[in-house]
């Protein structure tokens, strides 16, 4: 009976220190324990500007408009390798007679200068003496022929004279070439040939790099003596990136201007487009023939190019000043509502002028920063 009643006590005993405990427990969790942490609150998109900021801020939405049936690349004049001539020396001599300097008009089959050459003066008496050579052999073989035909001479006489003849013209021929090669004409009195070999202008244009003085001994080498160019026509050469290649075509209507001439317009067409892609900047180059009267285009003076394409139906269009660049990439600001702007990559076409052809990355209604990107950039900075 004792032992029950020890039992017992001692579960009334555990059962109250348990009571006790979960109390104590209830307790602490309601008074001195902290609540489980609520999660994180994500966080808002884009950078936030003050009132007095957002007073400095001009937003526009972007909406799909006609686009313009004109693309504008830029360019750079260069020489129409046609109408450029780089006269290399003839034949090893002394420079004489130097009439020419840089700037210089001169027209088809003026003197540029002379060289005075042995070679030249050895060629002329080669040629001469071959003249001379094929007369007799000509006289030679038509009397021999003669005296075969009224059999006074030999048929091994008669072949042997039509040998000759035969060589004669063939050395004949050799030394003929040779003088039209050094710019001399075999028909011309080469009897008082002086040694001094002309160097004419094969065309009409203007002398723009000569890298010979007088007195200068040169070498027949592929080192230019004199460039002349005819500035009447030029090529503009430009970049289109592949995607805007379908809207460029052989025959294309161009128009150039610069920064030169402010409206004045130069009239082309496309005339050339490469057959391959440049892997660094994806883009074609695209040759314009370009009219210049006067030659006003100058080469290596920057131009834009102004081609006529098909329209492209509507797309949606945003002001120039709203798109910045960092590293290769085009970004706009969008107002994403609260006082914030959130910066977006989008693609756009190289167009000139104050609008441009989004590609991608915008939508139609969005609302995005045209006055005070430079401000947006600089919170975005500062809270980056």
């Amino acid at each position: 009976m004792t032992r029950s009643l020890i039992v017992a006590a001692w579960i009334t005993v555990v059962t109250a220190a348990l009571v006790f405990n979960i109390g104590c427990g209830r307790a602490g969790t309601a008074e001195g324990a902290a609540p489980p942490e609520a999660p994180a609150a994500k966080k808002a998109e884009g950078v936030a500007l003050d009132p007095a900021m957002l007073a400095s801020i001009k937003t526009t939405v972007v909406a799909e408009q006609p686009v313009t049936n004109v693309m504008s690349i830029a360019g750079r004049v260069q020489f129409d390798e046609d109408r450029i001539v780089r006269i290399i020396p003839p034949i090893a001599g002394q420079v004489v007679d130097l009439r020419v300097k840089v700037g210089d008009r001169v027209r088809a089959g003026d003197t540029l200068c002379a060289i005075s050459s042995r070679e030249a003066v050895a060629a002329v008496s080669e040629y001469i003496e071959s003249r001379t050579d094929l007369d007799l052999a000509e006289k030679q073989a038509a009397l021999t022929r003669d005296l075969y035909e009224h059999e006074a001479a030999s048929r091994v006489a008669l072949r042997q004279s039509e040998t000759d003849l035969g060589k004669s013209q063939a050395r004949f021929a050799r030394t003929s070439e040779a003088l039209r090669v050094l710019g001399l004409s075999p028909d011309s009195d080469l009897g008082s040939f002086n040694g001094r070999l002309p160097i004419t202008s094969p065309i009409t244009g203007s002398v723009v790099e000569r890298k010979i003085t007088e007195g200068q001994f040169v070498q027949p080498d592929p080192t230019p003596m004199v460039t002349v160019a005819s500035l009447d026509s030029v090529w503009a050469m430009g970049d289109v990136f592949e995607r805007d290649l379908r809207f460029v075509n052989r025959g294309q209507p161009a128009v150039v201007t610069t920064a030169a001439y402010p409206g004045e317009r130069f009239r082309g067409r496309v005339d050339y487009i490469s057959d391959s892609i440049d892997p660094a900047t994806r883009a074609a180059k695209v040759r314009v023939a370009v009219s210049n009267p006067g030659g006003r285009l100058k080469p290596e003076m920057f131009v834009a190019i102004a081609l006529d394409v098909a329209a492209d139906a509507r797309a949606i269009v945003v002001p120039a000043s709203a798109v910045f660049t960092e590293q290769g990439r085009s970004f706009v600001y969008v107002d994403v509502g609260a006082g914030r702007f959130a910066r977006r990559p989008i693609d756009v076409a190289e167009d000139s002028g104050s609008q441009r052809r989004v590609l991608g990355g915008l939508k139609a209604g969005e609302n995005v920063v045209v006055d005070g990107v430079l401000l947006v950039r600089q919170e975005e900075q500062q809270a980056g």
